[in-house]
């Protein structure tokens, strides 16, 4: 187990202008957990037995037969797409699938990039299955859901380096899998953010593929971890202290590579030029102040930049779309949004 370390970031987070950008992503708690969102932290609380020394592929397999137990439970299927196909494509060192799904109507159709969460560790793409469909048809765009290479087996860069990659094989292929490459855009939830966030600066920094919009659900953009809700928000909200340090530990190997903007997005001291983004926290997560800050810093550099606190939820929550209507409500708004990206 490694120690937890809080360290000042070494960007200027606290300059007069960045706290005027802050007053408008304030996010300390203001209400009670939404009632159906407490009783489902109740539930999952019970169900959560895991062996506290079992290895992460044995949680990997828990976390995945727990999805599959309950997923329809928590989220509509969705629509059929048009099609859905696998494609296996070459990586350094390797290989990994992307699930391509495409809308119905005549082509080229705008694309986006969707990297599912769980901590750089965890999480397939068939968890996220009814998430893209419901993208596929509610933004009219082909979805693209990257099966990176995960923590341990494959630590920092291999995540976010296969997710670039993804991202040029698309843009290279689109006429073959009818796919417009100018209309492109990219997002994730969690960890799955964070890889999103780090392929919007590495296309950048690299000279590579425009996008229109970055799309992030509850981004963990500061592995040092140093954001005032790490501390904040209580343990048993269904993303614990001990769960974000045994996943950062597994991701990075070592824990001093956490300052590397490439893992810590929030720590890249220039923002500027990346697409317009969406950037959504829940009240009570530890990771509330990756995602606000993140965004007042985007909107700092003069990144078109629009941002949701869902208040009364937890970091999983807002994916409950089946059983708690203000999740649905997101959901529609954020979906909403990126089709405006795309179509706009």
């Amino acid at each position: 187990m490694c120690a937890f370390v809080a360290r000042e970031p070494t960007i200027p987070h606290k300059n007069r202008d960045l706290a005027r950008a802050n007053s408008r992503f304030g996010s300390v708690p203001q209400m009670p957990l939404e009632p159906r969102v407490r009783r489902i932290v109740s539930v999952l609380n019970l169900l959560d037995r895991r062996d506290s020394d079992a290895t992460m592929a044995e949680r990997r397999a828990s976390s995945a037969a727990t999805s599959k137990r309950l997923g329809f439970v928590v989220m509509p299927k969705g629509p059929e797409p048009a099609s859905q196909t696998d494609h296996l494509i070459p990586v350094d060192g390797g290989a990994i699938r992307i699930r391509l799904y495409l809308p119905h109507g005549s082509g080229p159709a705008p694309l986006y990039v969707f990297l599912h969460g769980g901590g750089w560790c965890q999480g397939t793409v068939e968890e996220r299955d009814p998430r893209c469909r419901a993208i596929v048809a509610g933004a009219r765009c082909a979805v693209a859901s990257v099966d990176y290479r995960m923590a341990p087996e494959n630590r920092f860069p291999t995540s976010t380096e296969d997710t670039y990659a993804a991202l040029l094989w698309l843009v290279d292929h689109a006429n073959r899998l009818g796919l417009d490459a100018t209309r492109v855009a990219i997002g994730g939830e969690s960890a799955g953010a964070n890889l999103a966030a780090v392929a919007c600066l590495i296309a950048r920094d690299r000279n590579g593929p425009a996008m229109v919009h970055q799309w992030l659900d509850v981004p963990a953009t500061d592995l040092t971890l140093a954001q005032p809700s790490f501390r904040e928000v209580p343990d048993g909200l269904l993303l614990d202290r001990e769960s974000i340090l045994r996943y950062r530990e597994h991701y990075l190997g070592d824990v001093s590579l956490d300052v590397e903007p490439y893992a810590s997005p929030l720590l890249e001291p220039d923002l500027t030029g990346l697409p317009p983004a969406w950037v959504m926290s829940a009240e009570y997560d530890k990771l509330r102040d990756d995602g606000a800050t993140y965004a007042a810093r985007l909107e700092q550099a003069g990144v078109p930049t629009s941002y949701r606190l869902l208040r009364g939820h937890v970091h999983p929550s807002f994916a409950f779309t089946r059983l708690i209507p203000s999740a649905a409500a997101y959901e529609r708004d954020a979906i909403r949004a990126l089709s405006d990206a795309l179509h706009g």
